[in-house]
């Protein structure tokens, strides 16, 4: 019989996933956990879609209640109780019971610390006005909630254009409020997307009502003279609210780990070992409060996502019962959805990747989910980067009101086996016209990567050709698209000309050849012909624009 006491502190994700591994692994071990709120294992990740009403009932987001860890796995479960110390040497745990006050002392054999994160808010001037919000549970939610239905104006601010604000930016225009969303960064999703696929989420966003501000930071809060937020400082600016939603990240809760002098991580998170061991041998952590590997770049991360959390928990739950299994890192693998946007990402973007010292080559290719012939393809784009000496991959992105998840997965997998561009363009994809082309749009990326590495394609990014035509450089934007899709919409640019690439052959010589020239179509597929025919004639410097005018996000 074991004789082992393990106790939890935090019981949202990671705790509760490392008590039920343990309790199915060592049948008398004596668990207890240990929650600040009143609920186990909530379903954080729904709250936007609890709050708008989309979800109905709050209930559902609680997976297990505490009784049923009681009940089922005979386990202690004191909710409504804080940690306040570690004593590591006498190995327990001062707790308050957040209702009467009562402290008490619990003893351990093995401690797990899933304390979670803490939303990130400046100390802005006004914060603690009444109308200003965060959202890390349901009593958030419930607030939010509340304060909306008794608001007199329907203006919103939202600060942060993360994955969560703009969740919320969707919800809360579903709830008829006016929203703005202010970013410090010159993107929405800054810490997921590169430039190209950001801005077909900001000119969703737009078309959607969503006042989107980007480049501009918050200074502080205006009182509307009653104690309430009456609006947001942005420099000289007021933006005029309602209710504010601050939702400019999470940091790790290292407090009580800190205290007891555990060692914290380059990241702000709590240092852990592959096994989630932190610097105390009989002390695990996981979720959000730790730091972890990214498998691409093998540096330190914070990725504070639920299905993070649940793996640390059952790495956890395995070894602190005996065993020895390790939890190697993450790939950042992340998706939105974004009104009709379905935005995701895996690895590292193109900026991530040059920043971690990778020669990077990298591609945009607007796609469809599945045959065009069978009704309802709807469009996607994919960013796909990679190595340019190996052509190993080292991240991608996808947006579109089609299926990316499935590509974001395949990529994710790929990704976590190190597999290269020609690994990528020969999987063996399901196929059949309703779910797929015969070629996934993620072939046609690693196709587009080797030709590139190859020397066969040459390509400039959408943001590349914009800062072009706005230096108003000289220059041939070649339009290789039939009249028809010319007169339905075309740049109005000086240094425009449509040639139809049916015509290109017998046209060469209205070409210039000592003038740089960058072809165009609707998807890059005859753009990358018609370069290749160039390239054939003599000409010595030609590009393609990558996405071209599907991957095209800004006005034309």
């Amino acid at each position: 019989m074991s004789n082992n006491h393990i106790v939890i502190i935090g019981g949202t994700a990671c705790g509760p996933k490392a008590a039920a591994r343990a309790r199915r692994l060592d049948q008398t071990a004596r668990i207890t956990i240990i929650e600040q709120r009143e609920n186990l294992s909530t379903a954080t990740c729904g709250l936007p879609y609890y709050i708008s009403g989309v979800i109905r009932d709050g209930s559902v987001m609680i997976a297990r209640e505490a009784d049923y860890f009681r009940n089922v796995f005979d386990m202690e479960v004191l909710t409504g109780t804080q940690a306040t110390t570690i004593e590591r040497k006498k190995h327990t745990v001062q707790t308050t019971d957040l209702k009467t006050g009562k402290q008490s002392t619990i003893e351990y054999d093995k401690l797990v610390i899933a304390t979670g994160s803490r939303p990130a808010v400046p100390a802005w001037e006004g914060r603690d006005l009444r109308g200003i919000f965060t959202l890390s549970g349901i009593p958030d939610a419930e607030a939010i909630r509340t304060h909306a239905a008794a608001m007199t104006g329907k203006e919103v601010v939202i600060i942060g254009a993360g994955l969560i604000g703009l969740e919320m930016a969707e919800n809360f225009t579903l709830m008829g409020l006016k929203v703005t969303v202010l970013e410090a960064l010159d993107w929405p999703l800054p810490a997921l997307l590169d430039a190209e696929i950001a801005a077909h989420v900001a000119w969703h966003l737009r078309a959607k009502g969503v006042n989107l501000i980007c480049g501009r930071r918050v200074t502080g809060f205006v009182n509307d003279g009653k104690g309430n937020a009456g609006g947001v400082k942005i420099g000289d600016e007021t933006v005029g609210a309602a209710m504010v939603l601050a939702s400019l990240g999470v940091r790790p809760d290292v407090s009580l780990a800190k205290d007891a002098g555990l060692e914290i991580g380059q990241t702000g998170g709590l240092a852990v070992n592959e096994y989630l061991q932190t610097s105390d041998p009989d002390i695990y952590a996981g979720g959000d409060c730790v730091e972890t590997v990214d498998l691409v770049s093998g540096g330190k991360t914070l990725v504070p996502l639920g299905s993070t959390a649940a793996k640390h928990g059952r790495v956890i739950g395995t070894n602190i019962t005996g065993g020895h299994e390790t939890f190697p890192g993450v790939m950042g693998t992340a998706i939105a959805k974004v009104f009709d946007l379905n935005v995701g990402r895996a690895g590292l973007s193109e900026s991530q990747a040059t920043r971690a010292g990778f020669d990077v080559v990298t591609t945009l290719v607007p796609s469809y989910e599945h045959a065009t012939y069978y009704p309802g393809a709807r469009e996607i784009t994919l960013k796909l980067v990679a190595e340019k000496s190996t052509g190993r991959l080292l991240g991608g992105q996808a947006v579109g009101m089609g299926d990316t998840a499935k590509r974001i997965d395949v990529l994710a997998t790929a990704l976590t086996f190190k597999a290269s561009a020609d690994d990528l363009a020969a999987l063996d994809l399901a196929y059949a016209p309703p779910y797929n082309s015969a070629m996934d749009p993620l072939h046609n990326a690693a196709n587009v990567i080797r030709n590139k590495r190859e020397g066969y394609a040459r390509g400039l990014s959408p943001t590349e050709v914009k800062r072009k035509l706005d230096a108003d450089e000289d220059f041939i934007l070649l339009d290789v698209r039939s009249k028809a899709e010319w007169l339905a919409q075309h740049f109005e640019n000086r240094q425009a000309k449509l040639i139809p690439l049916t015509e290109l052959r017998r046209r060469l010589g209205e070409l210039p050849r000592d003038k740089e020239i960058v072809t165009f179509c609707r998807t890059s597929i005859r753009a990358y012909q018609a370069q290749r025919i160039l390239d054939g004639a003599g000409f010595k410097d030609v590009e393609f624009l990558d996405g071209s005018t599907a991957g095209w996000p800004y006005e034309m």
